[in-house]
């Protein structure tokens, strides 16, 4: 049985309650079926002329509407909350601390210098483990040394790193764990 846009809006329109039902059922809320329901008409307006066969057009226009509540569920996900964009206001005065800025500027720029000062080995071991998050055991795998050699390269990049921006480094993990370097 063939409908066209025009037998479908009918249609969309004759089973508007019924969708509604089904959609709070589905979705739970009233705000969600509504713009769900109200993007679903605007869609099956814009079909134009197109002409297609289908078996099932009640099911069609209920899977239509479920695609557009996602899809607006997955653009209200990207919005900031009401409670997020309140923080970013109220960032505190000490945030935006000249002096604070100027010495994360240079702490920046510290380890930048420190970095370059590695082996290419280690700059790369150091910054795959700390910012990629891989583990030990896929870094040994893709430079063709032992985990506990990663390890120690990892330890000495650590240690440079920390020398240069004049930090104390305390090892968490391993044998002498908890001890200042």
């Amino acid at each position: 049985m063939e409908h066209s846009p025009f037998s479908l809006l009918r249609l969309f329109l004759e089973q508007r309650s019924e969708l509604r039902r089904r959609l709070k059922y589905r979705l739970g809320s009233d705000d969600l079926v509504n713009d769900a329901l109200q993007e679903t008409y605007l869609r099956i307006e814009r079909m134009g002329d197109s002409r297609a066969a289908l078996s099932n057009p009640i099911g069609y226009l209920f899977r239509m509407a479920l695609n557009v509540a996602a899809d607006q569920r997955q653009v209200d996900a990207r919005y900031l909350t009401g409670s997020e964009v309140e923080e970013l206001l109220n960032v505190g005065a000490e945030t935006l601390d000249p002096a604070r800025i100027v010495h994360a500027q240079f702490e920046v720029h510290a380890l930048e210098k420190a970095l370059r000062e590695l082996s290419s080995r280690q700059r790369e071991i150091l910054t795959a483990a700390r910012l990629d998050d891989v583990p030990l055991s896929e870094l040994a795998l893709r430079f063709g040394i032992s985990v506990r050699m990663v390890g120690k390269e990892l330890r000495k990049a650590l240690f440079h790193c920390g020398q240069r921006l004049d930090r104390k480094i305390t090892q968490r993990f391993g044998p002498g764990a908890g001890k200042e370097s």
